[in-house]
Order: C-alpha cells, then structure tokens, then sequence
C-alpha cells in the first residue's frame, strides 16, 4: 500500500465518495439516521443481495438512482465498473445483507480498488453482530480477534485454530446451525474445555446467549438442536497457560535443531520428527515441509 493521507470531507475531492453503510442485523430500530441520509444522498447503492436490500429500502421509503450487485462471484468484474462510476462523480453506498460490509462479506476488494483509485473511503457505522455478541459475552473484552467462518475441511481447521488460539486474546468465530456441532467438538479437541459463548438471533426477538464450557454447550446442542447464524465466543488461554507455553525448554531453538535434539536421545529420525511435531502443535508433514525448506 503506497503511502496517503486522505481528507474524507474536503470540498477540492473530485471523484465521488465510497461509503460503507451498515445495516440492521435484525432489528430494523438498529438503523442510524446518518445510515437512512446517506442512502438517500448516494447516486448508486451496491449491495450483496438486490432483493434483500429493496425490501430494506422500501421500509425506509429509500429509492435509490441505481441498486447494483455486488458478490463474492462477480466483485472481480463490477469492481473497476463500481470505481469508474465513482470517478465519474457519483457518490456509491456499499451495503451487505446484515452488519457491516467487508467483514465476512464482500467490500474489502472494493475499498483497496477506491484507495489505489485516489477515492475517498468514508464508514457510516452502525450494528455488528462479532462485537454485539462480543461485549454482552461476559468474556474479556480487552484483547480479542475476529477468525469469522473457518474452513471447512477439518485439518485446514485445525491449522487455523494453531495460529490463533495459543494467547490470552477472546476468539470470535461465525458458523452456520448444520456446522456449530462440529466446530465445537474440534475446538474441544484443540484448545481443551475452555469457556465459549453461543450467540444467535442478535437483537431479534428470540435473542440467546449459551453460556458454559465447550463440553456443556456440545451437550446443550445436543438436545436443542441449533437454529440460525451463530456467534461463538471462545475464551482465550489463560496468562498461566501463555506463560508456560512461552517458557517451553524448545521455544528458542530452531526446527531442525529440535529435531536434532530427539535425535541427539537416540530417536530415529522419523520418531523425532513426529515428537517435534506434538511438541510444537503442529502435523508431521509440517516438520518436515519446513525442513525441506530450509535445506
């Protein structure tokens, strides 16, 4: 990203203006004033899903010059058609189907194209479910990070959950009612019984929140089967269990010198790897694709 400052107001801006709208999660008082005004004032509404922002439109009594699609499977093609409006002069609203845009939605391409195209890039912020859910956990709030859906194979799972839950930091996953069950069970495996938070329905009338440890809230879904988007808030590791992983003896040494040290004990070559591996949480094949490239 090349350097830039940019004035978001200045009245020399010759281009038009993207703005970021977020829109109700569910409950349509969520709506801003700043929201409903600006989707009046823009020339252009983009919107993820057509048919679900016009029925969002019309309750505000909003029609807009032009409503464009934009998705995930055709960003790449409307992108620079969305940017050459823009510096046109026309003042574009980007908008997904619920929350913010570009979080687990499609609008992160769109911003990086207005930013290299010198378009001012302006939020109009409102309701997100991550941090709704988030704040009414009862989980720390201090230090946390957004994940948003995992993959959906079980090992790129798992590699994911390896890079980010070995910190004190709240976790905050999406995941849809077929698959909660099974991340759960996998995040069980991975990080142990640790505290997590079901959130779904957000600021409808059927809001829940599941409190308890992972193993509580399987059991739970279990017998309530889940319904709807859900919010999962995982406790992070604890600062003990971050001090004593980061005074683990190998933590200073490099891959091949772990290995070596196995090896050093009278492990075959095979065997040290693989206990290096368990030792650093990571697969086999990682210890030895890192190897390979080191040599």
């Amino acid at each position: 990203m090349r350097f830039q400052v940019q004035k978001s107001f200045d009245s020399q801006i010759q281009t038009g203006t993207l703005y970021l709208v977020a829109t109700p999660i569910g409950n349509l008082n969520d709506m801003t004033y700043r929201a409903v005004q600006t989707l009046k004032e823009c020339d252009i509404i983009a919107a993820e899903d057509t048919r679900m922002t016009r029925k969002l439109l019309s309750h505000f009594e909003i029609s807009p010059e032009l409503l464009f699609s934009y998705h995930e499977h055709n960003k790449a093609a409307s992108g620079p058609e969305l940017i050459r409006y823009i510096i046109e002069g026309k003042n574009l609203a980007l908008v997904s189907d619920a929350g913010m845009p570009a979080i687990s939605d499609p609008g992160s391409d769109l911003v990086a194209l207005a930013i290299e195209a010198g378009i001012p890039v302006v939020t109009v912020p409102g309701a997100n479910a991550a941090l709704s859910a988030l704040i009414a956990s009862g989980l720390p709030t201090e230090r946390f990070t957004f994940i948003g859906f995992l993959p959906r194979d079980k090992k790129d799972m798992q590699k994911v959950l390896e890079t980010v839950g070995y910190s004190q930091g709240t976790l905050i996953f999406y995941e849809s009612p077929h698959r909660v069950l099974k991340t759960l069970t996998i995040l069980l495996e991975s990080y142990g019984n640790r505290n997590v938070v079901l959130a779904r329905e957000l600021t409808k009338r059927h809001e829940e929140y599941v409190r308890g440890s992972i193993q509580e809230c399987i059991e739970w879904l279990e017998e309530n089967p889940p319904i709807g988007e859900y919010c999962v808030i995982v406790e992070g590791m604890s600062a003990e269990e971050e001090h004593t992983l980061q005074n683990e003896w190998w933590q200073n040494l490099k891959l091949d010198q772990h290995v070596e040290h196995y090896e050093n004990e009278g492990l075959s070559r095979k065997d040290a790897m693989k206990k290096t591996a368990s030792d650093r949480g990571l697969s086999k094949r990682d210890i030895y694709n890192a190897l390979l490239k080191e040599e």
